[in-house]
């Protein structure tokens, strides 16, 4: 039986009780487990100067969706809102972990936060309230119904044909959930779009200069993935990935 590749996942930070703590989310760990048939190695955000030790031991990295925002200062903007939630210690982890999975072609999978942090780190912006743009949708969850409301289907999504997301799922376009309320504004140089939302707002892309698998995603494809059909194809072919990758010599 082949080992089952590592999949980093960065943490995020929360203090609770007055206590610091690192927080990972079960159920993204439960899909690069149970669907993407990897092991999920979380990564610690203070770490920045241990990434390389973690890259050693990877075949894989998925950066997570969050509560909280990427700072707006790495896209060159002022905080919009002060009550939204930012964690720039995250921050500094995944914007070195992005590059060097990109130069080093590591499989990388990105989710909600994730997305905009690829497309922050590697020269694009975000719209910091998307739902006060004219003519967009509001793309944020209902804050005070149970998760099965929040996370119910709440969208169209349109994929752009003969692009990567539409040879892993066979589709042209389906429903996904919405639960967020910032969203690519430019979009990063050399990034792909891969889908979008009814009002035009990028949901899905890849990283052109990326040799391997790298797909980022607005929605929470992690959400009862196994129960999904276009989830379980999205993580079975993340996972194929790492279970390909072999690092450069």
């Amino acid at each position: 039986m082949t080992a089952r590749p590592f999949v980093l996942l960065p943490c995020c930070n929360r203090e609770l009780g007055g206590h610091p703590f690192f927080i990972l989310g079960r159920k993204y760990a439960a899909a690069v487990h149970d669907v993407a048939d990897c092991l999920p190695l979380p990564l610690i955000s203070p770490a920045a100067r241990d990434v390389e030790t973690y890259l050693r031991a990877a075949s894989g990295v998925m950066l997570t969706g969050s509560p909280s925002n990427v700072h707006p200062s790495r896209f060159g903007e002022g905080v919009h809102n002060p009550a939204l939630p930012l964690d720039p210690e995250r921050d500094e982890v995944t914007f070195l972990l992005i590059r060097r999975a990109v130069e080093l072609g590591l499989p990388l999978l990105a989710i909600c936060r994730g997305l905009q942090e690829v497309n922050v780190a590697l020269g694009g912006t975000l719209r910091q309230a998307v739902h006060e743009q004219p003519g967009a949708l509001d793309h944020r969850e209902p804050k005070d119904a149970p998760p099965e409301v929040q996370y119910a289907p709440a969208h169209a999504l349109h994929v752009a044909p003969g692009g990567r997301l539409a040879a892993i799922t066979g589709r042209e376009s389906f429903e996904v959930n919405s639960l967020h309320g910032q969203g690519i504004g430019r979009l990063a140089p050399g990034l792909t779009v891969e889908a979008t939302a009814p009002d035009g707002l990028v949901e899905a892309f890849s990283i052109d200069a990326h040799p391997g698998f790298s797909l980022a995603m607005q929605w929470h494809p992690e959400w009862r993935a196994a129960d999904n059909p276009i989830s379980v194809s999205i993580f079975r072919a993340f996972g194929a990935a790492c279970r390909d990758w072999r690092p450069p010599s």
